[in-house]
């Protein structure tokens, strides 16, 4: 019991068993992502064949969000970004980290939840649900742009990885 307090409320627990390693929204993705999959590819054989293949892509899509949420730790990326952030090229004196956070946390998220798409492909859509994102944040979608492009590049490799099962060192 002692081992479980040490672990610290990051531990990203499963609200229901307590055990560390809950990523209800990455399981949720993958799990739609792979139920839609599956059921298309189980309507060739009729009715029957969609349901086995919506339950079968759901069970293997939800463990592959789960990969894909348990590569990219926020903790890990909040501290790394808190860190870096005076340092990068867009860098705005006047702005704060609080102005920065938003833009870095929409870049690693967004990676995770578009993790077959580029950011060419995405670009638009991100910039479109950059105003509902940004919090209090000061950033306008020119300046956040550049952050969330740099966390989202910062993360790409552990996303691709985790979608191919190739193993990934951490960052950080």
């Amino acid at each position: 019991m002692a081992a479980k307090k040490d672990i610290g409320k990051d531990a990203n627990r499963d609200p229901i068993t307590g055990e560390p390693g809950s990523h209800p929204v990455g399981v949720g993705v993958g799990t739609a992502g792979g139920a839609s999959a599956g059921a298309a590819i189980g309507s060739v054989a009729g009715p029957v064949g969609t349901a086995v293949g919506a339950v079968v892509g759901g069970v293997a899509g939800g463990l592959a969000g789960k990969g894909v949420a348990e590569a990219i730790d926020p903790t890990i990326e909040n501290t790394y970004w808190q860190g870096e952030f005076k340092n990068r090229p867009y860098y705005d004196s006047s702005m704060t980290y609080d102005d920065y956070r938003p833009a870095y946390q929409y870049g690693w998220e967004s990676r995770s939840r578009f993790r077959d798409k580029n950011w060419d492909d995405v670009e638009a859509d991100l910039k479109s649900g950059w105003e509902i994102t940004k919090a209090k944040s000061r950033l306008g979608w020119e300046k956040a742009k550049m952050a969330t492009r740099d966390a989202w590049n910062r993360v790409d490799t552990k996303v691709q990885g985790a979608t191919t099962g190739r193993d990934m060192p951490r960052k950080g």
